[in-house]
């Protein structure tokens, strides 16, 4: 093939990916199989390879990422994305409305929803896409734009070669997909995702596109920031016409959107995307609403931080009604007991509920909680469902109070009450529960402990269905043919994870204390021991004194350090694991003390790593790293959208620093 056919058929084959992409992500009226648009696309991306000067940045093959970057680039922008001032009542709305008809009078205004994503800016020239970014600070955001281009709703070529445009718009992962990841991350033994937003924005920020790729993102476009929607340089007069111009020009914009007049009627439709929230395909914390003609934006002007035109009615939790049925008793890997209600089934946030967590007997105490009850449930900070109280006026009869069991419901041993350290729990102490085994190799295997690539709850289920191990040490003694004829495994999967479980052997005495499950000790605690300690056997060998003087270990930690050592069967486990070729010793050096006294709180997304790796930096440095902001807070490290952590520390005037000088600091 030469040039000039290879031109023709590129033309032809982007133009008929662009359509097919059309037809099934915005019609959902696909013509052609997944097949036929994969074997197209294929045969696209080799032409392109083999003829590079017919590559373009508009190529429906710059959807699926590139090569990986070393770091994202601060990007100013032109216009400031700023914030919205939150409402939380219909008083404090009405109260806007009055403000604003005080200035222009019966005007229009824009209700919207507050899609709960990622804000982001896109840059247009001569009608293709070429940058795009984090909305950062409002002032400083970071470039993203080879992240971006794999987001299908983005268009990379606009249907007008306008000379310069700059749009915003929100990131988000779609509810279906977001649960598709966690079960993916869920099966792998990985951490999940804690939300939608949050799985967006981790998605947005990897360095590989390809990996923002697949975590097939998409986007709604709210506002025009610079620039003209047309090409002869005219302005749109309202909100509303600039959104349909740039519908027509290839963007998605927000769904559900009206402009109405009169406080009742915004207020009416407020409700409404209250109401409809809970089945759309996207996450929605709030409903946004501004005038809709810019020349009354500009009357009624800006505020110091944000414009006066404009509020964020933000949606308390969604609570329902519904039956509780019954209760279920779950072990943990530490033996401690909780109980997990069993609901009639009911739409919540988007999603079915039909269990919810009871905390433990004293939460269910303080609230007369009991099977039978009419109960309130709502899901705790968006995600985790719960039930708030029981309706009692609605209590059929005489409910017999709720009573944790005498007995374990995994292995039946007694099981005791425990007041030290965890609430009171009901504990079983029965070592070889099976449900602590189960949940103990889990633990033993996950990222922060043995990171064993591969190694999740569903394949550690299996391999203790089918009698392939008993207990943590027989990972080590596992053979390719021990796990190649199980059930989706096959000889190269058995082959990562033997390869995945040799490699575990090395991570030292830190990563081992960790994985072991000793109550109360934690990473970082088991990090600092490690340090201190250097060996398995001075560990096992040392008194309460010798933990209680550590840094990050009080009286409770060193009785519960004590005391697992001191069981005889945790001794030989140790052994079998050190005659297996696992490291007992430790391998990082003795911590730096340039941040020795110092108490970090981190928030936000920081531009050149991780917050782990903030953390795991302060902690070599030898500083110590919370979740909240208090008066001890020594500094709070912030990235690009900071939270309320940051509002806290400013209100009690804690000192705020970037990335920048942190590391200035070690």
């Amino acid at each position: 093939m030469n040039i000039n056919e290879a031109k023709k058929r590129v033309e032809y084959l982007r133009a008929e990916i662009t359509r097919a992409a059309e037809l099934y992500y915005e019609k959902d009226a696909p013509e052609i199989s997944d097949f036929e648009y994969d074997a197209m696309f294929r045969e696209l991306g080799d032409l392109e390879a083999e003829f590079p000067e017919l590559d373009s940045p508009t190529s429906p093959t710059k959807r699926v990422g590139g090569k990986a970057l070393d770091k994202f680039e601060k990007f100013t922008h032109k216009v400031q994305m700023g914030s919205l001032t939150d409402v939380f009542s219909y008083e404090e709305l009405e109260d806007f409305i009055e403000k604003t008809v005080g200035t222009v009078g019966d005007a229009a205004y824009s209700v919207e929803p507050k899609i709960d994503g990622l804000s982001v800016s896109l840059i247009y020239e001569n009608g293709v896409f070429t940058k795009g970014a984090t909305r950062g600070d409002g002032f400083v955001g970071e470039d993203v734009t080879e992240n971006l281009r794999t987001v299908k709703s983005i268009p990379l070529k606009l249907s007008e070669p306008l000379p310069y445009l700059c749009v915003r718009g929100e990131v988000y992962m779609p509810r279906a997909v977001f649960d598709e990841l966690n079960e993916a991350r869920a099966e792998e033994g990985l951490a999940l995702f804690a939300n939608p937003r949050n799985a967006a924005a981790g998605s947005l920020r990897q360095l590989d596109p390809r990996v923002a790729a697949s975590r097939r993102l998409e986007i709604f476009v709210f506002n025009l920031q610079d620039g003209s929607l047309y090409q002869d340089g005219r302005e749109c007069r309202t909100h509303t016409e600039s959104l349909e111009r740039m519908k027509e020009l290839g963007f998605t914009v927000l769904p559900e959107r009206v402009t109405v007049r009169g406080y009742e009627n915004i207020k009416n439709h407020v409700a409404y995307l209250g109401e409809a929230r809970t089945e759309a395909s996207f996450d929605m914390d709030g409903a946004v609403i501004k005038l809709d003609s810019l020349a009354d934006r500009r009357k009624v002007g800006e505020g110091t931080s944000t414009p006066k035109w404009a509020v964020a009615y933000k949606y308390p939790p969604e609570e329902k009604r519904t039956k509780l049925l019954s209760v279920d008793i779950q072990v943990g890997r530490t033996g401690v007991l909780t109980p997990t209600a069993n609901l009639e089934p009911v739409r919540l946030a988007g999603t079915t509920v039909s269990r919810a967590t009871l905390h433990n007997i004293n939460y269910i105490k303080e609230r007369d909680i009991r099977i039978g009850d009419v109960v309130i449930v709502r899901k705790a900070g968006e995600i985790i469902p719960e039930i708030v109280e029981s309706v009692k006026s609605e209590r059929e009869g005489e409910l017999p109070e709720f009573e944790m069991p005498k007995l374990c419901p995994s292995c039946g041993e007694r099981v005791v009450r425990d007041e030290r350290g965890e609430g009171a729990a009901t504990r079983c102490v029965n070592p070889a529960c099976p449900a602590q085994t189960a949940r103990g190799i889990v633990h033993f295997a996950s990222k922060g402990a043995m990171n064993i690539d591969g190694l999740g709850p569903q394949v550690i289920e299996l391999l203790l269905r089918e009698g392939k191990i008993k207990e943590i040490p027989d990972l080590y003694t596992l053979r390719v043919e021990d796990i190649e004829p199980l059930e989706r495994m096959g000889k190269k999967s058995a082959e990562n994870l033997i390869a995945a479980i040799e490699d575990s052997k090395s991570r030292g005495l830190e990563r081992l204390l960790f994985a072991l499950g000793i109550r109360q000790v934690g990473e970082v605690a088991a990090e600092e021991i490690a340090i201190k300690m250097r060996t398995l056997d001075a560990v096992m060998n040392a008194g309460f004194d010798d933990f209680a003087s550590m840094n990050d270990i009080g009286a409770i930690t060193a009785s519960a350090i004590v005391d697992f050592f001191a069981n005889e069967k945790t001794r030989e486990l140790c052994e079998k694991l050190r005659e297996l070729g696992v490291k007992t010793e430790a391998v990082s050096e003795e911590k730096a003390s340039t941040l020795e006294g110092l108490t970090f709180v981190l928030t936000g997304t920081l531009p050149t790593m991780t917050r782990d790796e903030a953390s795991a930096l302060i902690k070599k440095n030898g500083g110590k790293v919370t979740g909240s902001v208090s008066k001890k807070t020594s500094y709070v490290l912030a990235g690009e959208e900071a939270g309320s952590k940051l509002t806290k520390a400013n209100e009690l005037g804690i000192p705020v620093i970037d990335e920048e000088a942190f590391l200035k600091m070690i």
